[in-house]
C-alpha cells in the first residue's frame, strides 16, 4: 500500500496584497482559513505574519504576541494541526523570528537553506521590483538552526536551486542539524522552475529517505507537477501563499479548496491522507 500523503497549507505567505487578494491576516482570520483546509485534509499549516495595524496586512511583522495569538486561533480551530512557522527575513537581523519561534513553539519551522538573487521581469524587459538578494549565509542559517533546535522544532530546508539541496547535505554532514526535510521551492522567477525533470533532480539529490515536498507557484502549469509529486512519494503542499487557481484554471475562493485539489492529486496517485497525528508519526516528531 502506497504511503499516506502528509498535506501542508500555506495560508497566507509574506508578499499577497490583501486588499488585492483575500489571504487571511488577523487571527481569527488564519484560523478560518486554517478549518477550511484542515476540514479538507491539511495536516500541518505554513504561518506568516501580517502587521495587524488597519490598512497594513499587507506587511509582515515580527511581533511574538502576534505570533502566539494566531498560534492559539489555529490550535483552536483545528484540535492536533501541526504548526510549520517562516523564519524567512531579509538580512543578518534574526531576533524577529527566533522571538516568533519561542512565542509560537511550533514543531516545524521552515529553515532557508540559501541565497538566491530574487528577480522577476516584465515583458518590457524593465524589473518588476528592484533587484533584491534574499541573502541565506551559513552563519545565519546555523544562527535559525539553533534557535530551533533549543524549542525542538524540525527545520525543513527551503531549497530555491538545485546547489541548494546539495548543499543541505552538507549541514546535516557538519552536524549543523540533525536530520534533513526539504521543501523544493519551484515557480520564483530566477530559482528553479515549475518542472517535473526539476523535481526528480532535487530528489535524486536529497538525502536517502529524507520528508520532502515541493512548493510550487504559479498557475495551471504546477498542477501536473503536483500529480507528479504524489507518484513519487513526497508530501504535499498548497494554498494561497503559492497559487489562486485550481486545477481547471479557476480561481480558488479560498485555502480549502486548494487542499482538495490537492487530496484529488494524491488519491490520484492512490494515496490517502494523512491525519496530524499520523504525520507526526511519519516525520517522527515528538515535540
Amino acid at each position: 500500500m502506497n504511503q499516506k500523503a502528509i498535506l501542508t497549507c500555506a495560508l497566507n505567505g509574506v508578499l499577497t496584497n490583501p486588499a488585492q487578494h483575500k489571504v487571511p491576516v488577523t487571527p481569527e482570520e488564519m484560523a478560518a482559513a486554517a478549518k477550511q483546509a484542515f476540514d479538507e485534509g491539511a495536516a500541518i499549516m505554513h504561518v506568516h505574519f501580517r502587521d495587524q495595524r488597519p490598512g497594513m496586512g499587507m506587511l509582515p511583522t515580527w511581533e511574538p504576541s502576534v505570533a502566539a495569538e494566531i498560534a492559539q486561533a489555529i490550535r483552536a480551530a483545528c484540535p492536533g494541526v501541526i504548526l510549520n512557522q517562516t523564519t524567512g527575513i531579509v538580512g543578518p537581523e534574526t531576533s524577529g523570528p527566533i522571538a516568533c519561534l519561542h512565542a509560537l513553539q511550533p514543531e516545524i519551522a521552515a529553515c532557508n537553506a540559501g541565497s538566491l538573487n530574487y528577480l522577476k521581469i516584465k515583458e518590457d524587459g524593465n524589473w518588476a521590483w528592484p533587484p533584491m538578494l534574499f541573502d541565506n549565509p551559513v552563519p545565519k542559517i546555523q544562527t535559525m538552526l539553533d534557535a530551533m533546535a533549543a524549542i525542538g522544532a524540525r527545520p525543513e530546508f527551503e531549497c530555491f536551486d538545485l546547489g541548494i539541496v546539495r548543499s543541505v547535505d552538507m549541514y546535516v554532514r557538519h552536524g549543523m542539524a540533525a536530520s534533513a526535510q526539504y521543501n523544493f521551492v519551484m515557480g520564483v522567477a530566477s530559482g528553479m522552475p515549475v518542472d517535473e525533470q526539476a523535481l526528480a533532480l532535487c530528489v535524486k539529490y536529497a538525502r536517502p529517505n529524507a520528508a520532502w515536498q515541493a512548493t510550487l507557484i504559479g498557475r495551471a502549469e504546477i498542477w501536473p507537477v503536483h500529480r507528479r509529486a504524489a507518484e513519487l512519494g513526497g508530501m504535499l503542499r498548497t494554498g494561497l501563499e503559492d497559487t489562486f487557481y485550481l486545477p481547471d484554471g479557476a480561481r480558488a475562493e479560498h485555502n480549502g479548496a486548494l487542499i482538495a485539489a490537492l487530496a484529488t492529486c494524491a488519491r490520484q496517485a492512490g494515496r490517502e491522507i494523512a491525519s496530524p497525528d499520523e504525520a507526526r508519526a511519519m516525520l517522527g516528531l515528538t515535540k
